[in-house]
């Protein structure tokens, strides 16, 4: 899971929901919040063997990253675009029914779109176009505010079928930086802490006040938000192109020169064999219980 949600286009969620345990995993969050008394304590124990797995994965999949991230950003990009254009039809097909039934909805993918594409041509990362960090002297009371906000989302995202964190990182212009950022902690840089620190309230804040509300959302009004998750997936191209702007030296947005087909094809591969994964998991699991 944790190296899932550490690169965008890949949902730990959807490795959750391969290896079995994704219901299990979404009830546990909801309960933390709402659950009873014996609830809260299953929950807890549950998402604790979770979340240790995660965090020590999670900083090994960071540490590899951000070391060949300056060097091949334009490859490593190029497997992000095959991660997300790989993903699009499988949401499609998963709910192709809801999708076709209510296809008047397909405005809230045009607003998607058009929400990711003016987040990330304005965010305060991208936009500006010069050498920018995370760093605490850069820290302004708005900026502080962006970090926690997008805290809060990206771990929303952790319900939503087909869109991780990381790729709600990258729309906003901080999955580089983030991720620079706990490199830079654990290697006792406490210049990037408070980020950090901000940044993990935004996601604890997040768990308690939007993961509820996104689970609402699917329930009740989950055509409408099945097309605007694809049309978020559909904008954060853009974003992943204009991805190398974010770095703390930022670089030229993805151009045809700069794009790598070897790299987007793996992307485009990796993704179906996943999809093809589950399907054969879930084939198994339907005989055990048969026989």
């Amino acid at each position: 899971m944790a190296l899932a949600d550490s690169v965008p286009g890949v949902s730990g969620g959807t490795i959750a929901f391969i290896l079995g345990f994704y219901d299990n995993f979404v009830n546990s969050l909801n309960n933390i919040i709402s659950g009873d008394k014996i609830g809260r304590i299953n929950a807890l124990k549950f998402l604790t063997k979770i979340g240790v797995g995660w965090v020590v994965g999670f900083i090994l999949s960071v540490l590899f990253i951000t070391t060949i991230f300056e060097k091949n950003i334009y490859e490593i990009n190029s497997l992000f675009l095959g991660f997300i254009i790989a993903s699009i039809p499988i949401i499609v097909k998963s709910e192709k029914k809801t999708l076709l039934s209510n296809n008047k909805n397909i405005i809230f993918l045009i607003i998607g779109i058009i929400v990711v594409c003016g987040i990330t041509y304005f965010n305060p990362i991208t936009s500006k176009g010069h050498s920018f960090s995370v760093r605490a002297d850069n820290l302004s009371l708005a900026f502080g505010a962006y970090i926690f906000i997008s805290g809060m989302i990206a771990i929303s995202a952790m319900v939503l079928p087909g869109i991780s964190g990381s790729t709600i990182l990258l729309i906003f212009g901080l999955y580089t930086p983030i991720l620079n950022a706990i490199k830079q902690v654990l290697k006792f840089n406490f210049e990037y802490l408070p980020s950090i620190i901000i940044f993990g309230f935004g996601i604890l804040a997040g768990i308690f006040l939007t993961v509820r509300t996104v689970r609402s959302l699917l329930r009740k009004f989950r055509a409408q938000t099945i097309y605007c998750i694809i049309g978020l997936m559909i904008g954060s191209i853009y974003a992943v192109i204009m991805g190398p702007t974010s770095l703390e030296i930022p670089k030229p947005p993805m151009n045809p020169a700069t794009f790598s087909i070897v790299f987007f094809a793996i992307g485009c591969t990796l993704v179906p064999a996943l999809e093809k994964l589950k399907v054969i998991l879930e084939k198994k699991n339907i005989e055990s219980i048969t026989t």
